[in-house]
Parts: C-alpha cells; sequence; structure tokens
C-alpha cells in the first residue's frame, strides 16, 4: 500500500489528460472528481479508475472532441446529449445548466443522455448543495443485479444521491448504489483475495457465492425494495433520456474499450430559497443532524452517524495522510509514467 499526495497527483493526473488532448475544462472535472471520492474513502470510484479511463482514450470509448448538444424542451426541463465525453463533465454540465433554471423556476430535471461512467454521484449532488440547491442524482450502468424471484441480472447498480446543504458543516450527502455492494468493491476483494460476506453475490447460476473472482451478480438492497429502486432509476436515465437499459449496457472493463456504452444520468435540482429561506434550512437540517448523533447509541457501536459522516471523517485524515493506493494500482500509474512516483508521500 502507497499513498499518493493529492496536490502533487491532481498536477500529473490534469498533465496527462491535457497530453492526451483532452479539454483542460473537462479534464478538470474528471480529476477533481477522482481526487474528492478518494479523499471521502470511496476509492471504488476514485483515482483507482484513472488508469482505465486512460485506456478508455487512447481506445476511443471516451470522444476527446464531443459535440455536446444542451436543449431546453420547457423552462423546466433539459436534455443533455454529451456525445460520450466523460461523465464527471457531463454531469458538471447539467448541474450547471440546472441550477440556472432552478435558481429561476424553484426546480429543474436534467437528463443526460450518450455519456460515459460518471464516477461518484456524490461529485454532482456537493457541488449543488454549495449553491444552496438540494440535488437528487441518478445513473444507471451496466447490469450487474440479480433480479429479485430470478436467476439472472437485469439492471445495473444504478446509484442515487442526495445532497442538501447544511450550516456548519459540508452539505449531508447520501451517495448509495441500489445493490447492497459495488463491483468495484468486488474488485477490491479479489484484488486482496478476499472473501466477501455472505449473500451480497450470486454466481453465474444466481447462487449465493462468497467467492470474489466466481461473481456474477449482485444483491439489490432490501431485496424487492432496492430491485425496484434500480428499475426507478434506468426509468428517469434511460427511458427519459431514449438512452440505453441496464441490460444493455455493456460493462466498464469489458474489451473492446473502443466500443461505447450509452449511459444515462438524471439530476433534479431544488432551489431551496424558493420554499423556505435557505440560512433557515441549513440551521434545522444541522440540528437534526447533531440531534441524531447525540441519541443513546446501541451496544456495539461506537456512534450515531448520519449518512456521509463516514466520508467526512475520511477526508479529514486522508487531507493530512495521503490517499492510500494499492500497489497494483500504483504500478499501473507508474505504466502511464514514472513521474507519479513524484506524488508519494514519503513514510505511508
Amino acid at each position: 500500500m502507497h499513498r499518493f499526495d493529492h496536490i502533487i497527483l491532481e498536477t500529473l493526473m490534469l498533465r496527462d489528460l491535457i497530453n492526451n488532448d483532452i479539454n483542460e475544462i473537462v479534464a478538470i472535472n474528471v480529476v477533481k472528481s477522482l481526487l474528492q471520492t478518494s479523499l471521502r474513502g470511496v476509492d471504488s470510484h476514485g483515482i483507482n479508475l484513472f488508469p482505465h479511463y486512460c485506456k478508455e482514450i487512447d481506445a476511443g470509448r471516451i470522444n476527446k472532441s464531443p459535440n455536446i448538444k444542451i436543449t431546453h424542451a420547457s423552462p423546466c426541463s433539459i436534455l443533455i446529449d454529451a456525445d460520450h465525453t466523460f461523465g464527471h463533465h457531463a454531469g458538471i454540465l447539467a448541474i450547471e445548466e440546472g441550477s440556472f433554471v432552478a435558481n429561476e423556476y424553484g426546480m429543474s430535471g436534467v437528463v443526460v443522455r450518450n455519456s460515459t461512467h460518471f464516477g461518484a454521484a456524490s461529485y454532482f449532488g456537493l457541488h449543488a448543495a454549495q449553491k444552496d440547491l438540494i440535488c437528487i442524482a441518478f445513473t444507471n450502468a451496466d447490469a450487474l443485479v440479480k433480479a429479485y424471484g430470478s436467476s439472472v441480472k437485469y439492471f445495473g447498480t444504478n446509484p442515487l444521491c442526495f445532497c442538501a446543504p447544511m450550516l456548519n458543516e459540508e452539505p449531508f450527502c447520501l451517495d448509495m448504489a441500489t445493490s447492497q455492494i459495488s463491483w468495484n468493491k468486488i474488485r477490491e476483494y479479489s484484488r486482496n483475495s478476499q472473501p466477501i460476506p455472505d449473500g451480497l453475490a450470486f454466481d453465474n447460476n444466481g447462487q449465493i457465492t462468497t467467492d470474489p473472482d466466481l461473481v456474477s451478480m449482485l444483491a439489490p438492497i432490501g431485496e424487492y425494495k432496492g430491485y425496484g429502486l434500480g428499475m426507478m432509476v434506468d426509468i428517469l436515465c434511460a427511458l427519459l433520456g431514449t438512452g440505453l437499459t441496464s441490460k444493455d449496457i455493456i460493462p466498464m472493463f469489458e474489451e473492446p474499450l473502443s466500443k461505447r456504452r450509452y449511459i444515462s444520468h438524471y439530476f433534479i435540482l431544488i432551489d431551496i430559497n424558493k420554499y423556505v429561506d435557505a440560512h433557515t434550512f441549513k440551521k434545522r437540517l444541522q440540528l437534526m443532524a447533531d440531534e441524531i448523533r447525540n441519541l443513546k447509541k446501541q451496544s456495539g457501536f461506537k456512534k450515531v452517524m448520519v449518512a456521509g459522516d463516514p466520508e467526512k471523517s475520511n477526508y479529514t485524515e486522508r487531507i493530512s495522510s495521503g490517499i492510500p493506493v494499492y500497489n497494483d494500482i500504483y504500478q499501473q500509474f507508474l505504466e502511464l509514467s514514472p513521474k507519479y512516483k513524484e506524488a508519494l508521500v514519503l513514510g505511508k
């Protein structure tokens, strides 16, 4: 295990993307998303993916020169054709465009089609919350989740994220997959040769397995409830965006990497000030969170937390001690450039 200094790493990653003919603004959104996600401790969607993204650029899956089209179908309805740019950039475009509309009309809905993997949904929710907006973000993904009552997979992990600003700390942020575990976390268990917890995943026959190398599909959260939420996300993303549903999206790591994935996203933005003074809202949400944290804790738990608390704790630790990275991922960075040695935190 190594640790990267996030400041040096940012410079190096930006350089690599820009040298690979990625527009600077696009590159900034990709790098900021990956660094923020890793600093928050969500390693499955952070910098670990950067070497793979670079392979996708080289292979042509990610469009270096996209013709992005933004259409206002109604005062509050926005459609974005991302033309296979980085999903991290397409999502920020959606937040920026949707923010203007929400500030005027109170709410906006933005669908993004022909996109790519957009990393952690929290990146967009946190960005919107800084503007005194509530944000709900969704994306579909390739089929990985076993259909409830079936022995085959149909929906993706299809995450959803809800963010709202707070008074004295970073925004409240619930960022969750509709599966019990993400595919990238399965890859981490495989990398460490560790069994996965029982009941989280299934093999090709739809039977429960704890061997990460045999996993073919994942369990939905709450059985039929998570399965239903996964369908809801596909309805909002793929059907409204006239894109592919989960079952027709090719897997992220599947060859050839030149083949495009046609992922869709959906964002809902709410201007708090159109309902209540934003300061009052943030104060009340802060009080609610603090009340929950001060509840009598159950035996076996160190503390009572609200969504996003572990990520905030990770951020505080990693911003000073560096971002941990497995040796095999570190070697992938070195294959991109030996200069990534410069980003190592000595002694970590």
